[in-house]
């Protein structure tokens, strides 16, 4: 294992495996580099690329200096890009994707991007309580309820109750619970859905990749709108938890 030191002095660790082409992963909320979807694309795409997986700050063993900012994760992508060749290609899963395309606006090392269902919004549905949903996080995480966090996420990304409560009996939920302070940063990448107007500066190959949701698709229209050289996908009965088998050869097909 490697780390960057970021602008800040956050200690980013990272993985790599393979030769070829710098191709970057970047996870979503509650995502870190060995994780079901990170760890699965890594061994598939080595064959082509050096892969690189990082933990985003506060994930791992990568720390969190405060106060946290977008900008400081725009940083850190860049620290590990640098540490690992200068340039990179990146793929960012969900709201990773959009701190991908984020940092593109303003990181000329990331070469081309290609996204997993960024949550973007068309313009009619902006909004949608996300300074409710930050306040809401905020106020579990500074109480140390991250159960609470972790379960105000998932009612926001529209998982049952049921569900839910399942999940909070398993072994996985003392590791989403240590990931819930992240959210917050997720949460503040995201924003009200909305499609940045600074990714119209975006000028490297995007790939806005999805599966069959109408709600995902029209995310990827949406981004379309304003991101000047950019083309979407639509991989057929795949939802938002795509396996990497699945993904692993749009992405390749994508960035060779």
């Amino acid at each position: 294992m490697s780390a960057a030191t970021s602008k800040d002095g956050t200690k980013i660790t990272y993985i790599q495996e393979g030769n070829g082409p710098v191709l970057v992963l970047v996870g979503g909320a509650l995502q870190h580099k060995s994780d079901q979807l990170m760890a699965g694309l890594a061994p598939l795409l080595a064959k082509e690329f050096t892969v690189v997986s990082y933990d985003r700050r506060g994930r791992g063993e990568s720390t969190d200096t405060q106060p946290y900012a977008v900008e400081r994760e725009i940083e850190d992508l860049e620290a590990v890009i640098k540490e690992v060749g200068g340039a990179a290609f990146v793929f960012g899963m969900s709201s990773g994707g959009s701190l991908v395309l984020l940092a593109a606006s303003k990181v000329p090392s990331i070469k081309k991007i290609a996204t997993y269902e960024a949550p973007f919004v068309s313009e009619q549905e902006v909004g949608s309580n996300a300074a409710e949903y930050i306040t809401g996080l905020k106020e579990a995480v500074a109480a140390g309820q991250h159960g609470k966090a972790v379960k105000l996420f998932m009612k926001r990304i529209g998982m049952p109750a049921p569900m839910v409560a399942i999940m909070s009996l398993t072994p996985m939920w003392p590791k989403l619970k240590a990931l819930a302070p992240t959210l917050v940063y997720d949460a503040l990448i995201v924003g009200d859905g909305s499609v940045p107007k600074q990714l119209s500066s975006v000028t490297a190959p995007v790939m806005l990749i999805t599966g069959t949701s109408d709600q995902m698709k029209n995310a990827a229209k949406a981004a379309l709108g304003v991101l000047p050289n950019a083309a979407r996908q639509v991989l057929e009965g795949q939802s938002h938890n795509i396996k990497p088998a699945a993904l692993a050869p749009a992405l390749s097909k994508f960035f060779k």
